[in-house]
Order: C-alpha cells, then structure tokens, then sequence
C-alpha cells in the first residue's frame, strides 16, 4: 500500500496545481485565523474547485464553533474535516455526527505520555495525525515546522489510519517513515519559502523523496 501524503496550508493555484501534479493524496485548506496559510471563504472555494477530483480536499480547523465550521464546509465542499486544536473526543463526535463527514484529529506528541490519549480519539475520528506539540507561547497549535521523537510511535498499531506531522522535508521524510513507521505523511512549512509561501519544487521533491523511501521500504519486505 502506498504512502499517503498530504500538502496542508494550499493558499494558491500554483501549489494546488503543484501537488496534483505530485501526486498528493490529500490537500489541506487552512480556516485557522491566526495561521499565515488562513483563507477566507472565497479563497477556499475557488482552490477546491480546482483541485475537487484530484486529491482529496481537508478543511482545516482548531477549537472552531460550529458556525465557523459551517462556513469552511460550505465554501470548500471538503471530503475530510481536520480538528487540530483542544478539541475532546466527545466534540469530534459531535463534529463528525452534525456536518456528516469524516473527521482527522490531530494530537499533539512531546513525549510518550501525549500517546495515552490515543486511545479515546480512535473512538470517535476517522483518521488521527500527529504533530509535534507547540510551544507554550505560540499563536496557532500546528506549522511550526517542529519535529518530535519520530521512534515514540514506531511498533505502536492504531486502529485508524494515521499521519505524521512536524517538522518533516524532503530531506528527512525518508528517515521519519522509516523510524515511526508511518503511513502517511503531512507537510506545510517543509515545502515552504516563507510562512504561507508554497514552492512547487518543493512540494515536487517531498512527494518524490516519499515514493522513494516507499521503493525502499517494499524493496525490504
């Protein structure tokens, strides 16, 4: 089975062309106020208009009313809601019973004990990823491109589908599957110029360094 890999935080047609064109699996449409890749409604509709058919399409939120979630499934018409704040078990459910529509949790991972809630999430999401926790001062909780122990989940088996997040590039994609593990893989800073700023080289050569590290791992087993 193939890596999954999602390019998260698309604010334009060229990155949105640039990760269809790499293959993506999924692409994330970022509805958190205080992130550099936040878009505003028309933005969002127009960026899944383009790539609906391509990748699968993620509306992006974090400790979101319903209200705000409404206008975000509304404007992107998305395949997959991601809750990537607070949130509890109990409000995944409830998100994932009122809109209708699968659910990817985020948790955030500093140290082994973070894994203890994995259990509750696997419950009530469709899908989980992990990202490495944000600092004690920072604004938004995930694109910070800050890397956690990738080995704290290698040997665990979730009984959902799972991402890994944090700090990940082309340059050391391979050596994060390979010590967690994983899956599936999301990137937003790593395929970055500057916050917010997609490089469709970059997306090109992550996607591409991830199917050579799937060559790898096939190639072992």
């Amino acid at each position: 089975m193939s890596i999954q890999v999602k390019i998260c935080g698309i604010t334009s047609a060229d990155a949105a062309d640039a990760a269809m064109r790499a293959g993506a699996d999924f692409a994330g449409l970022n509805f958190y106020p205080g992130s550099p890749r936040n878009l505003n409604p028309e933005q969002a509709s127009s960026l899944a208009a383009r790539m609906r058919g391509g990748s699968r399409l993620v509306v992006l939120l974090a400790d979101a009313r319903d209200e705000d979630i409404a206008v975000a499934v509304t404007a992107a018409k998305p395949d997959f809601i991601q809750l990537h704040g607070r949130e509890a078990p109990e409000r995944v459910a409830a998100v994932r019973l009122r809109f209708g529509l699968p659910v990817i949790k985020a948790i955030a991972i500093a140290d082994a004990g973070d894994l203890a809630q994995v259990s509750a999430f696997e419950k009530v999401a469709d899908m989980l990823l992990f990202d490495a926790k944000a600092p004690a001062n920072a604004s938004r909780p995930g694109g910070h491109g800050a890397a956690f122990d990738w080995q704290l989940l290698r040997g665990w088996i979730f009984a959902r589908p799972w991402l890994l997040a944090g700090g990940i590039t082309a340059e050391n994609v391979g050596r994060a599957i390979r010590a967690a593990e994983a899956p599936g893989v999301d990137v937003s800073s790593g395929v970055e110029t500057s916050p917010g700023i997609k490089s469709a080289d970059m997306i090109r050569d992550f996607v591409a360094a991830v199917r050579a590290a799937e060559h790898v791992k096939e190639a072992q087993t």
